[in-house]
């Protein structure tokens, strides 16, 4: 059911790092650099922030314990009311949540809502980290990644709807050429369906170039009540419908074919929103794209396609930049870079900067006044998705 909306909440402000591997700055480090960037864009300063939200997926996925201690200070956590917030990928879009219930509450009128990861440090990769939470005896020899369970669950979607691999292919031709004029952007490039099918497979049908990277990376959003909105911003963005769904973790047990997960976490968005046609009140969408065939799976999650026909709408350019409803023109996950909660408050970004129209080179052709988020996580089971709009 949807959410009762207790105060009106805004976006006055957002701020990227540059996404990479390896990166020289500490998650602390970059923390900050993000924090003060989204603080810088919304006119406020640091003693005009009550409260802090931090989001960075599990301690294992970049190896730091008590990670959310560690990053407080480069948040903004320091004697400030101070949550941490991750459901593995799905972290950078529920981060935002967290933050709208801070506000909406009417327990603070201002809220800062940072995301970071730093991949590259961690030892051993943070692969590791999902097969160490299967059954010892029965899964862990089978040396469970992430790669091979996508792998099935790519190969399930395709066989349902007999979806060849070049068809999946676009979406990574046409992401990394969106990233290519965004500034934070670590794999953007001009490429070619040719070019992604003939790179490496890594667990058929996934190919190297239908996978984002490790990245290094933070992000951060400003969340004001109405009233403080609307006194320092000329142009809030207000965050008009919040959902999430949690599946059960035994991927084992569902049909991986279309994403439950998502469709619950998006009705309830939308319902909070008002929306009742997505495909025409939706201007814009940021879905979760850590894999090619991701995106057009949560595209079909979000209701914005038909199971199993996003492929089809992909190549008839229905979701290019300049397209009737434009897909990550950010770039997304696979032209900018996936630091695992980062990624989502990306997307959340690049909404704000959408729907005010200062997206630069990114901007869509058609009008933004409505545009959509979503991110997910975990295995296979999580949903996170917001609504901003004007």
């Amino acid at each position: 059911m949807g959410l009762p909306i207790k105060r009106k909440v805004g976006v006055i402000g957002a701020g990227l790092t540059r996404f990479m591997r390896r990166a020289n700055e500490t998650g602390r480090e970059l923390s900050f650099f993000a924090a003060k960037e989204a603080l810088k864009s919304s006119g406020l300063r640091y003693s005009d922030i009550e409260s802090v939200v931090m989001s960075s997926a599990p301690d294992a996925f970049d190896g730091v314990h008590m990670k959310g201690e560690y990053l407080a200070d480069g948040a903004g956590g320091f004697n400030r009311p101070y949550v941490r917030a991750f459901v593995g990928g799905g972290s950078g879009v529920f981060s935002i949540i967290h933050g709208w219930y801070m506000v909406a509450s009417g327990m603070y009128d201002t809220c800062i809502v940072v995301a970071e990861e730093k991949m590259s440090s961690c030892m051993p990769h943070p692969q590791a980290a999902f097969n160490s939470i299967y059954d010892h005896t029965l899964e862990r020899p089978l040396g469970v990644n992430l790669l091979w369970i996508f792998a099935l669950e790519m190969n399930r979607y395709m066989t349902k709807h007999k979806i060849s691999l070049e068809e999946i292919a676009l979406v990574s031709v046409k992401n990394k050429k969106n990233a290519m004029n965004h500034p934070s952007a670590q794999l953007a490039k001009e490429t070619s369906v040719e070019e992604v099918l003939k790179s490496e497979i890594m667990a058929w049908p996934v190919h190297r170039m239908m996978v984002s990277p490790t990245s290094d990376g933070a992000g951060a959003l400003i969340l004001a009540s109405e009233d403080v909105a609307r006194r320092v911003s000329e142009k809030p963005v207000w965050i008009e419908g919040v959902g999430w769904n949690l599946d059960t973790s035994y991927w084992t047990n569902r049909d991986l074919y279309y994403p439950d997960y998502v469709e619950k976490a998006a009705r309830m968005a939308y319902e909070m929103a008002g929306i009742k046609d997505p495909r025409k009140e939706i201007h814009i969408a940021e879905p979760y794209d850590p894999f090619a065939y991701k995106e057009l799976h949560h595209l079909e999650g979000l209701l914005l396609a038909d199971r199993g026909q996003a492929p089809k709408l992909l190549a008839k350019g229905y979701f290019d930049k300049d397209g009737e409803l434009p897909a990550s023109p950010s770039g997304g996950l696979l032209g900018v870079g996936n630091p695992i909660a980062a990624a989502g408050i990306m997307k959340l970004c690049e909404l704000f900067w959408q729907i005010r129209g200062e997206a630069g080179k990114r901007q869509v052709a058609r009008p933004v006044k409505r545009g959509v988020a979503q991110a997910w996580g975990d295995l296979m089971q999580v949903g996170t998705v917001v609504v901003m709009g004007v």
